[in-house]
């Protein structure tokens, strides 16, 4: 499988990013590791993690996916073979939103304990608290891979403004700089990626991981009523798209998958990674049969046809 290089890292993955959210969650550590194992045996290995899941189980700390993905790596000795991404500074029933280097520091030590590794391959600031100074984090994060705890760093949920910031600022200082984004998009919600973070995506040749790619559930097509959104314990999330413009874009997802003989699921995961900058969707699965069919979207190339249809009815 081709493998995606990100930004100018050593680091390559296969172009699929597995979200952990739902080990320790949705799915017990059996589960888990069920859906781990069916994962690197299609031949991918970026999964995607963080310190905060899923502290609204018990409305904690969290921990509990890190602590599964690292027994997992354990039992089956392939952490050579995996990279990890996972993230701090994320809210939990414990800590706020929280960019500063006395958190950092204290959070990467538990994430290192949980993953039952000594190096985190690629390390998210999950929120920008948009109160710490920029500096204060980007050297707390540069420490951090010069001592070998964290190989590269990335960023999610930060506003362009604070991101432009920490590029200028990292490049102007000789620091480890982000090289990777985690924004909100996929085909119904276009527009606040593509305006405000494509043009920074572009000008630093950052690699983009989407998260919400199926937009919870909805763009794999099974909420297309309200009584639908009772099929799952995360259906209330896609709500909000069962509207004029969300209908559409369903009828188009319908018509290309019909015409490729395959899901809808498939072909808005296609559709993001066809876009520019994109390394690969982050999506989660809940059984080995959904994984199959949302990896499946890697082999999906999408004709001008295809790409058109989707773009005309999401715009």
């Amino acid at each position: 499988m081709k493998k995606i290089t990100i930004g100018p890292t050593d680091l390559q993955v296969a172009p699929f990013n597995l979200g952990g959210n739902v080990f320790g969650w949705t799915l017990d550590e059996a589960k888990s590791f069920e859906l781990l194992d069916a994962f690197v045996e299609e031949g991918f290995n970026f999964i995607d993690t963080a310190d905060m899941y899923s502290y609204w189980v018990d409305g904690g700390a969290g921990g509990q996916s890190e602590t599964i993905i690292g027994k997992w790596m354990k039992a089956r000795g392939n952490r050579n073979q995996i990279i990890v991404a996972t993230k701090v500074g994320g809210p939990t029933g414990v800590n706020e939103v929280d960019a500063s280097r006395k958190h950092i520091l204290a959070s990467v030590e538990k994430s290192l304990q949980r993953l039952q590794t000594d190096y985190i391959d690629l390390y998210y600031l999950h929120y920008d608290d948009e109160k710490t100074p920029v500096a204060e984090t980007l050297e707390t994060f540069d420490e951090l891979i010069k001592e070998g705890k964290v190989r590269h760093i990335a960023v999610s949920n930060i506003s362009p403004a604070r991101l432009k910031e920490s590029l200028v600022y990292s490049k102007e200082n000789n620091l480890a700089s982000y090289q990777a984004l985690q924004p909100l998009y996929n085909l119904v919600e276009r527009e606040g990626y593509e305006k405000e973070y494509a043009p920074l995506v572009e000008e630093y040749g950052l690699t983009v991981f989407p998260y919400f790619a199926l937009a919870a559930g909805f763009l794999t097509g099974k909420y297309r009523s309200e009584d639908d959104f009772n099929k799952s314990p995360r259906g209330q999330g896609a709500a909000k798209y069962l509207n004029e413009k969300g209908l559409g874009i369903l009828k188009a997802l319908d018509q290309v998958a019909e015409k490729h003989q395959t899901v809808p699921a498939t072909v808005s995961l296609a559709w993001l990674s066809a876009q520019p900058h994109i390394g690969g969707p982050i999506a989660s699965a809940t059984s080995v049969n959904q994984l199959k069919e949302i990896l499946s979207s890697t082999q999906l190339q999408l004709d001008a046809e295809d790409l058109e249809l989707l773009n005309q009815a999401s715009k």
